[in-house]
């Protein structure tokens, strides 16, 4: 496929992120622009102390309503994905993991966003707590492992981060 990028600029500067406009050109043909997500890149974490996966309901403005989904966030400039796993589940849950596993990664919208995420399996949870982000508002809500593969089967969980932590972490802690 010959594509020309002509121009790029970047048209919003965020705290989580900037918007980039590319102005290019497909095929021979004429151009057009392309509007793109400039994004660091994020963890999600699959917590599992005693039989249950430790979830977290915050508020989240642009769906205007709380969300049931795992522990999340951003990378750090600099940060590698396994160090914002560790600090990320202790601000959202309290907990520290003994065991962290890498379950897999992907682009999360490859149609607009450039954002890379790294989900992550945490084991061997403590207590250990970090301060959160002064503008999170999270709940901690445990839910027994059995439940909340229910909760995923019938669409009472929706968000996608946290259907995919759970879709490949099954072999790890679904018993046969």
């Amino acid at each position: 496929m010959s594509i020309e990028v002509i121009e790029q600029k970047t048209v919003y500067q965020g705290r989580a992120f900037n918007v980039r406009r590319d102005k290019v050109r497909f095929h021979e043909q004429k151009t057009t622009s392309v509007d793109i997500v400039e994004h660091a890149g994020a963890v999600t974490i699959l917590p599992v102390s005693e039989g249950c996966i430790q979830f977290v309901r915050q508020y989240r403005h642009a769906i205007g309503m709380e969300l049931l989904e795992l522990p999340a966030g951003t990378l750090d400039p600099g940060e590698s994905p396994e160090a914002c796993a560790l600090r990320e589940i202790r601000e959202e849950t309290g907990f520290a993991a003994g065991r962290l596993v890498k379950l897999g990664e992907f682009y999360l919208a490859p149609g607009y966003s450039t954002e890379y995420l790294y989900l992550f399996l945490a084991t061997e949870l403590h207590p250990d707590p970090l301060p959160g982000d002064p503008d999170e508002f999270i709940t901690l809500e445990p839910i027994s492992i059995e439940q909340a593969y229910e909760m995923a089967y019938n669409g009472m969980l929706e968000d996608g981060k946290s259907l995919a932590a759970l879709l490949l972490a099954q072999p790890f802690i679904l018993k046969p």
